[in-house]
């Protein structure tokens, strides 16, 4: 009797959605795109994590020379007679009390194999794909022609349709890319009266050597590249690309027209009228299935279903406060981007894979910024592959440390695929990357003790490097980090700078954490560990509030700007502090900081101090500040940086998760770091530490 009432109950929370589960189509179906205009600097988006194609209005790269972006295509300029008889020299530099110090500077005595060091290696533009179109007299037609543009991106699908009306004559446009190859699909449908009128062109650009890149590639070096057609039947054709010593393919199947060569990189596709479907793959090697525009859509719209309803969903619709609508939107459109732009086989540079920053390169120091959110999302699986970094660089960064006469593993600043140094200052100096791989390490530990052994050796490493590197001081015993430094904030001198507070506590944070790691696997703790946490210089205080670094000058009036890590060792960090005067430092950064003069990912970093202090109504105004560091485009897209900035994009995700799913020694109840009129539904989050 008792099942038989029960089940009928139970029946009904499903149907009424009782069980407060999240309807996850119905929060992202609110945010889907919808634009009406091109913006020169916003293009919409079609990718699966390790290739993105970025178009305009017309769902093509048609006005505006947006780029096609893949994760393996990385390209070296060749050496020329001056880098070949160069040889690269580091800087000796000689501290006040003795050391030596060999750094990764400029050589000035071998200028052009410096550059060359910098420039290599970079990302670049695989190709261009757009739209002639025609008006009624023959001419070519610009983006002031087109009337009536509407573009909307469904984000359950990942199909992006774009339509407009040249000369009355309506075009649809369908975009979408497959989950797994390098491919877009392509569907068009124009009346008979375009025929002859419509036509899709591909090029192909050299490399170039920008150091910032809108957008990627020499059109103008014809000479430098090659491009080999091949037609296959009447509906296919193979482009072989050649630069220098760089090959890939471009693989092009269409349904009706004809493709033939324009020019040496420009080839153009001419329908014949009816429906163009067509699908243009690019890959390192030969394709050996094509697949086709219907097959991809349907791919697309499975494996976009399948990540909307993987891992961690909130829902903020029920919020008192008015602003949920925009904060959820900035929630929903960072998922969307960070698994379209950010889940490949290397970690992800600063602008994703829009255009390219620093020759498009990556960070180590925002390896956590890109990575963590999607541990802390229960997405994990998306960041595996760039996280092998560690593995894979571990012997190279062993080499790197053991050239600067330290024991350990030192990871680089920026680089590429390969562990090849960058000579810069703040390159060489720059040392709060070091401590990410131990923290992630951590991270991942906690949902799955068999990452113990995966990443054993580089805990080990990391945390033997960070403990040798400390400068003893004589008089007092005390561990101090030393000068040359850079920090976090980049704007103090290096040659001056000792015993930073970020650096500090993440410093102590490693190390303990490396030692709980030792025991974990029946190892003694390291007795120069013990040691050094014992001994460990305490993190600077002046007038009763932590500063960037012992000694600073002028640090309120000079030294406020820039990032203030001052408030992520006891927020991005669970650092050990104390709390009275943390409490005063957050303040103070919060009245005399100048918000107009830091990143993007400086405002999640501050939201997720104010919510382990239990100020969740702050942490919600720091992360919808309006400054013009922290804004979201139409597409999502944030500002931060240089344009557009996805650190920005994966802090907000992880504070937001952090603020869903607790951290360690939070308050209990659903969504701890809210506020309680925000009635916040929450689920799949993994704590943070």
């Amino acid at each position: 009797m008792k099942n038989q009432i029960l089940l009928p109950l139970l029946a009904l929370m499903l149907l009424t959605g009782c069980d407060d589960k999240i309807d996850r189509r119905a929060v992202v179906g609110r945010h889907s795109i919808t634009t009406y205009s091109t913006d020169p600097h916003s293009p919409a988006q079609v990718g699966n994590g390790t290739f993105a194609f970025c178009f305009d209005i017309t769902g093509l790269q048609t006005f505006v020379p947006f780029n096609t972006l893949s994760d393996w295509a990385w390209h070296t300029f060749p050496k020329g007679k001056k880098e070949s008889e160069q040889t690269y020299s580091e800087t000796i530099y000689t501290t006040e009390d003795g050391r030596e110090v060999s750094l990764t500077f400029p050589d000035p005595a071998s200028p052009e194999l410096t550059k060359w060091l910098a420039r290599n290696e970079h990302l670049f533009n695989i190709g261009r794909v757009g739209f002639r179109l025609y008006r009624e007299d023959g001419s070519l037609a610009d983006s002031s022609a087109l009337t009536g543009c509407r573009q909307t991106t469904d984000l359950w699908t990942g199909i992006v349709t774009s339509e407009f009306t040249l000369d009355g004559c309506p075009v649809k446009v369908v975009t979408a890319a497959h989950p797994v190859k390098d491919a877009i699909a392509v569907k068009v449908s124009a009346p008979e009266d375009l025929k002859g009128r419509l036509e899709v062109f591909l090029d192909h650009p050299y490399a170039d050597w920008h150091y910032m890149a809108e957008f990627v590639g020499d059109y103008q070096s014809v000479d430098r590249h090659k491009s080999d057609l091949v037609t296959i039947g009447n509906t296919k054709a193979v482009i072989y690309r050649t630069m220098d010593d760089f090959t890939y393919n471009v693989s092009v199947d269409w349904n009706k027209g004809t493709f033939d060569r324009e020019d040496a990189h420009l080839f153009k596709l001419v329908p014949d009228g009816g429906e163009l479907e067509f699908v243009i793959e690019y890959s390192k090697e030969e394709p050996v299935e094509s697949t086709t525009f219907r097959k991809t859509c349907k791919e697309s719209a499975a494996a976009w279903k399948e990540f909307w309803l993987s891992g961690a969903a909130v829902d903020l619709s029920e919020s008192e406060d008015p602003r949920w609508m925009e904060l959820e939107r900035r929630i929903v459109l960072s998922q969307y981007l960070m698994r379209l732009n950010e889940a490949g086989a290397w970690p992800p540079q600063e602008a994703g894979l829009v255009n390219t920053g620093w020759y498009g390169r990556f960070h180590f120091e925002m390896i956590w910024w890109h990575e963590l959110h999607y541990i802390l999302w229960d997405r994990k699986e998306l960041a595996s592959k760039a996280l092998d970094i560690y593995e894979r660089f571990l012997p190279t960064s062993m080499e790197r440390a053991a050239r600067k006469g330290h024991t350990g593993v030192r990871w680089p600043k920026c680089t590429g695929t390969q562990d090849r140094e960058w000579p810069q200052e703040i390159h060489a100096t720059l040392v709060w990357q070091q401590p990410h791989p131990i923290y992630i390490a951590e991270a991942l530990y906690r949902l799955d003790t068999a990452n113990l052994s995966k990443w054993a050796e580089i805990v080990e490493q990391t945390a033997e490097y960070m403990a040798d590197v400390l400068v003893k001081n004589a008089n007092t015993g005390i561990y101090e980090l030393r000068e040359p430094l850079c920090l976090m904030s980049e704007n103090t001198k290096m040659f001056e700078t000792k015993n930073p507070t970020f650096e500090l506590a993440y410093w102590r944070y490693g190390i303990e954490t490396a030692q709980t790691w030792r025991e974990r696997q029946g190892l003694e703790r390291n007795a120069k560990w013990d040691d050094v946490l014992e001994h460990l210089a305490p993190l600077p205080v002046e007038d009763g509030v932590y500063v960037t670094y012992e000694g600073i000058p002028e640090m309120w009036t000079k030294y406020n700007f820039e990032h203030p890590g001052l408030t992520g060792v006891y927020g991005m960090i669970p650092g050990k502090v104390d709390l009275e005067i943390f409490t005063r430092t957050f303040d103070k950064v919060l009245a005399e900081w100048q918000f107009d003069r830091v990143w993007g990912w400086d405002f999640p970093m501050m939201a997720m101090a104010a919510t382990r202090l239990g100020r969740p109504e702050e942490a919600i105004d720091l992360l919808l500040y309006d400054a013009e560091k922290f804004r979201f485009d139409d597409h999502g897209l944030a500002t931060g940086g240089p344009f557009p900035y996805f650190p920005s994009n994966g802090g907000l995700l992880s504070a937001v998760a952090m603020m869903a799913g607790g951290w360690d020694g939070c308050p209990d109840g659903e969504a701890p770091g809210f506020p309680e009129n925000w009635h916040v539904k929450a689920e799949g989050f993994n704590r943070m530490q």
